[in-house]
This record gives C-alpha cells, sequence and structure tokens, in this order.
C-alpha cells in the first residue's frame, strides 16, 4: 500500500511539473520612448505553444488609475492561461498612474498616446512574432485603461482592429476634480474644449459601422455605470455595431478578473474571423 501512495505521488508530481511547463510565459521588459526620452517597463505574457507558432495575434491590455504593468498579471492570473487557451500574445504596459492614455495638450513632455498607439506597438512588433497588422492587434483595459482603449482604438484604426473597455471613464466630463485629469488636460473650468475633445463619448463620430469591433461592459453598481450606457445608446444612434454587457458588480478587482474571460474570447473570436477572411 506505501508503495502504491508514493508511486501516486510521484505520478502528480509529474503530472504538476508537465502542466508547469506548459503555462504561459511571463516576462517583464523594458522598452523605450523617445517621445518621452525615458525607458518603460512592460508584462509581455507568451502562450506556451509560442515557439510552434509562426505568428499570432496581440491583445494590449491597459491598467488603471494608480496601477502599473504588473496588474493585470496579479490581480487576474487566468490571463496567462487564456493566452495559451487562445494562442495570442499579450502586452500590459505601464501608463504611469495617471495618464489616462493622452498626449496632454498642456504638458508636451506627457505622450502616452504616442508612445502606446505607436512607439510599443513598433517596439513588440520587431521583438516578437507577430500578425503585423490591424487584423491582429486588439486593446482594452479596465477603468483608465478601459477610457484609454477606446480612445487609441478610435485614433488609431489603421493599428488596431478590435477594441474594448472594462468599467471605462468613457466620458470623464463629470468628474472634473478626479483622477488628476487636471494635470493632464488644464482644469475643465479654464480649459474646456481639451476635455470636450479627449472624451470618449464625443469621439464616436471617429468610427465607420463595422470597422472597428467593440465590446464594452461595466457593472450595475459602478460609478462608471450611467456613462457607460450613455455610449452604447450613442453607438445605438450612429449604428455603430458592438457588443454591450452589464451585470451586477462594482468598480472592483473582481469584476475584472471576471470580464477579462468575456472580452479575451471576443478578441480571439475576432481574429479567427479575420482569419478567415484571408485566406478567401
Amino acid at each position: 500500500m506505501k508503495k502504491i501512495f508514493r508511486l501516486s505521488i510521484v505520478i502528480l508530481h509529474l503530472l504538476l511539473i508537465s502542466k508547469l511547463s506548459v503555462a504561459a510565459i511571463v516576462d517583464t521588459v523594458e522598452t523605450t520612448s523617445q517621445a518621452m526620452h525615458k525607458k518603460i517597463k512592460a508584462v509581455i505574457i507568451k502562450p506556451n505553444d509560442y515557439d510552434k507558432l509562426s505568428v499570432m495575434p496581440t491583445v494590449y491590455l491597459l491598467h488603471g488609475y494608480g496601477g502599473n504593468y504588473s496588474d493585470w498579471v496579479r490581480n487576474a492570473p487566468a490571463v496567462q492561461s487564456l493566452a495559451d487557451e487562445y494562442h495570442m500574445l499579450i502586452v500590459c504596459p505601464d501608463g504611469n498612474i495617471s495618464s489616462w492614455y493622452l498626449d496632454s495638450p498642456v504638458n508636451p513632455d506627457w505622450k502616452y498616446e504616442t508612445y502606446v498607439g505607436t512607439e510599443l506597438v513598433a517596439w513588440v512588433d520587431a521583438r516578437y512574432k507577430t500578425i503585423k497588422n490591424r487584423s491582429g492587434r486588439a486593446i482594452t483595459g479596465l477603468s483608465m485603461g478601459g477610457h484609454g482603449a477606446l480612445y487609441l482604438a478610435f485614433k488609431h484604426q489603421d493599428t488596431f482592429g478590435a477594441a474594448g473597455s472594462t468599467s471605462g471613464g468613457v466620458d470623464i466630463r463629470p468628474f472634473p476634480n478626479n483622477w488628476k485629469m487636471a494635470n493632464i488636460l488644464g482644469t475643465y473650468a479654464e480649459h474646456p474644449e481639451n476635455w470636450e475633445k479627449n472624451t470618449i463619448i464625443n469621439m464616436t463620430h471617429l468610427l465607420t459601422p463595422g470597422k472597428l469591433a467593440l465590446i464594452i461592459d461595466c457593472g450595475t453598481e459602478d460609478f462608471f455605470y450611467k456613462v457607460n450606457v450613455n455610449l452604447h445608446d450613442l453607438l445605438l444612434l450612429r449604428n455603430i455595431p458592438h457588443d454591450f454587457y452589464v451585470r451586477p458588480g462594482g468598480h472592483n478587482s473582481a469584476y475584472w478578473a471576471n470580464s477579462i474571460k468575456y472580452q479575451l474570447l471576443f478578441f480571439h473570436d475576432y481574429f479567427i474571423a479575420q482569419q478567415k477572411l484571408a485566406v478567401k
């Protein structure tokens, strides 16, 4: 009996080692922003079959206010297994604690739109086996990162073919004194044009129906819930196709850890559809 028990332990140990050996590879890398003259860290998640794949799609995953590049891996570790399941590269850049992923109109040294939307994409494409066009790129994020993902996708539709937002600050105007946004845009009282121009809900005119695949979700107890519903209604009015989900939940990591599963599935389906179109 003891021999059988020991053999069982050895088998379980070997199975565990085998499972770990094919897990996604998570690396912290140092990228460069020429626009801001500095090094910026990012987490890169490679699927376990990275070496076997010739190319793969990429999802850029943005953190929220007060966070950093490690947030998604730390707070939603399922992204690693999802990278394996969907055979995708996931890039989690550092957007500073309060960048809102904008090029600031009042601070010329603040260029996070340029960094994430242009410099980082070029950096990743030069070093990894990515699909180097919009059909193989998606971007999403939470809260500030949800705003950033839609902002970057709306303005860089030649770069990203799909975009998402979870609990996103899709209309920043109701919050003029929050999250250090006045440092980036100037105060709303003095520079209302900067706020009007750089809020997502005022940027839907940039969209052409069907060009950008969109998924947006928000919890019903979230303080951003109302502005997300308003964006959904406006997209409907403009005949912009999009997936919109609401479910119970607040502005917290438990909601985002659940949400990202649906977001990445949406992008996986988009990538598969694009591959089918390419071979026709």
